[in-house]
């Protein structure tokens, strides 16, 4: 999508205000908050006065409000409240929103390019422009907000924070979504780098069995993926990305860890295989023979790939704490895989959880009576194979079934919704559930620790 005059003028100002995060190393947060506050009030009510009008999406035209660039502020503002202890983290994730996203945008639509296979509004160019400068202003905000030599911005362990943080916020940034980017960004920029800043990778590194566990992951997940691609479980894509996800599994947990996604797959496969002629014929089973694709892969598999990674990087207290996390949500995909299909398979009545509608089986947002009992059965098988390499102890079992299913059942409730309104698609709204589950895990063993 090529460029306009009025979207160019509208990046080079939303890039323009990250200018102000360099004031973050002179305030207090106090401070930081009302200009934050400052700045909406500015773009509110002073910037349509001032020519603002013209820099208007034709949707802001209609609401009688730009939503971007008041959302932009408000950002800001939330980023200072959430990080009022350490703004470099609100500077680098504000660098993040302003450079990363505001040259993804430019450069995408001015060198276009390469369109993202899950994404054709997007381009390659955009999405490395994003990871490329994202990267650098955020590094050189962290150190000058810091007060560290600026030349640290370059220094590994900057890098190790700020570089995994830009790959997350533009792969958020690329996806389909009506939400906006200056909500989307930093919000999912805030998490990342809330988790990434308590990673130390020298613990992996200096790992004597992490070479070895890499090894062992590509060949069990190897095998595993070409008997998968030849039982057409998995199509080539899908293949490719289970041997990527199930080795960073085991380079992070190890067997133990595999083990737990293993218990899903077999699930998930067998719930997908269950009645798929009669899904087959009323045009609900999973297209390609049951085969998953790259996308189901990463929607299912990314969020405990990544948490996994995390639990090995952390100091062993948090490391506990990502590996349920891992755990429930693998369990919430688990979950919503099996009541998903079984719910399909099964011919007993489908409602909406929240208007009790009467709707027809597969619906987003369905839920029935087979669908949830097989739900909750698979998020505890799932959460009971955790122990079996003790990864966590049986005790801790109800908790990750629960999360799992609470990060499910919360899909029947957001899915309807999120469809309608354009938020998220189907394989973005199962990766966002495995987080939820995710969270709600980490959060019941935090508070009770």
């Amino acid at each position: 999508m090529r460029l306009t005059r009025t979207e160019a003028q509208r990046k080079l100002l939303h890039m323009a205000a990250g200018l102000f995060a360099l004031l973050l190393r002179f305030m207090t947060w106090r401070q930081a908050a009302l200009m934050a506050i400052a700045a909406f009030f500015f773009n509110w009510q002073a910037l349509p006065r001032l020519g603002g009008r013209g820099l208007w999406r034709e949707a802001d035209h209609g609401r009688g409000f730009s939503l971007g660039i008041l959302l932009y502020p408000l950002a800001v503002l939330a980023l200072v409240l959430a990080f009022h202890d350490e703004l470099w983290k609100a500077a680098a994730v504000w660098a993040l929103l302003a450079v990363g996203d505001g040259l993804a945008a430019f450069l995408g639509g001015v060198l276009g390019g390469p369109r993202l296979a899950w994404n054709r509004d997007k381009t390659w160019a955009g999405s490395l422009a994003f990871v490329a400068f994202g990267t650098i202003a955020a590094s050189v905000l962290t150190v000058w907000t810091l007060r560290l030599p600026l030349s640290a911005w370059a220094s590994p362990r900057v890098l190790a924070v700020t570089l995994p943080v830009a790959l997350v916020c533009a792969l958020v940034e690329s996806m389909s979504t009506t939400l906006d980017d200056n909500l989307t960004v930093p919000l999912v920029g805030a998490v990342a780098i809330a988790l990434f800043s308590q990673a130390e990778p020298a613990r992996l590194l200096q790992d004597p069995d992490v070479g070895p566990r890499l090894l062992l992951g590509l060949a069990v997940n190897g095998v595993v993926a070409v008997a998968a691609r030849f039982a057409s479980l998995l199509d080539t894509a899908g293949a490719v990305s289970t041997v990527i996800i199930g080795t960073a599994i085991t380079v992070g947990l190890g067997l133990a860890g595999l083990l737990v996604m293993a218990a899903f797959f077999v699930l998930g496969s067998a719930a997908t295989r269950l009645g798929y002629a009669r899904k087959a014929a009323l045009g609900i089973a999973q297209e390609e023979g049951g085969a998953r694709g790259w996308r189901s892969a990463w929607a299912n598999g990314g969020v405990p790939a990544l948490l996994a990674l995390l639990a090995a990087t952390a100091p062993p207290e948090l490391g506990a704490v990502y590996t349920l996390a891992y755990a429930a949500a693998v369990a919430t995909a688990a979950a919503d895989t099996c009541a998903s299909e079984v719910g399909k398979a099964r011919a007993g009545a489908t409602v909406l959880l929240v208007t009790r509608r009467r709707v027809e089986p597969g619906a987003e947002g369905g839920v029935s009576v087979a669908g949830t009992l097989a739900g909750v059965a698979a998020a505890t098988l799932v959460a009971a194979s955790g122990t079996l390499g003790r990864l966590y102890a049986w005790a801790l079992v109800p908790v990750v079934a629960a999360a799992g299913v609470v990060g499910s059942v919360a899909e029947s409730v957001l899915g309807p919704v999120a469809e309608r309104r354009g938020w998220l698609g189907n394989h973005a709204l199962n990766a966002v559930n495995t987080a939820l589950g995710a969270a709600i895990a980490a959060l019941f063993l935090i508070l009770v620790q």
